[in-house]
């Protein structure tokens, strides 16, 4: 069960420049800035209340952001819910008929465990459960 909206995620061409455009726009700072390699991206976060913002850029033209970026242009990448029990809200989605991308949780930005729900069960929306870590 979600328990709240943790972030969203926005893709973005480079942090270098988009970092300073947020901060003025939410009057916040960048808080921590993390290369997730196995997703192959540059994430910073931003806190706004209990919810962040995750700002993504690919390190590699291979990344699922590189490609939703070819696609895309720079926006909302993903929803991420907070989740106390990961493994058992993905079994529960998946025995209610929502296609998972994840089907095992695995390590994200800020040593969170998330999984990823598939957009197409999701009215095309990218949508990330995720659980612990310290954003």
């Amino acid at each position: 069960m979600a328990t709240k909206i943790d972030h969203l995620g926005i893709a973005v061409k480079s942090l270098e420049q988009s970092i300073p455009v947020w901060e003025k726009a939410l009057g916040v700072k960048c808080e921590h800035i993390e290369e997730v390699v196995e997703q192959k991206v540059k994430t910073a976060f931003f806190s706004v209340g209990e919810s962040h913002i995750e700002l993504l850029e690919p390190t590699s033209p291979e990344s699922p952001v590189a490609k939703f970026l070819e696609k895309n242009g720079e926006g909302v990448h993903h929803v991420a819910f907070g989740s106390l029990d990961l493994v058992a809200d993905l079994a529960k989605a998946k025995a209610d008929g929502i296609r998972l991308i994840d089907e095992t949780p695995r390590k994200g930005a800020g040593g969170k465990d998330i999984a990823f729900l598939h957009p197409k069960s999701m009215g095309g929306v990218l949508t990330e459960l995720c659980s612990g870590g310290n954003h």
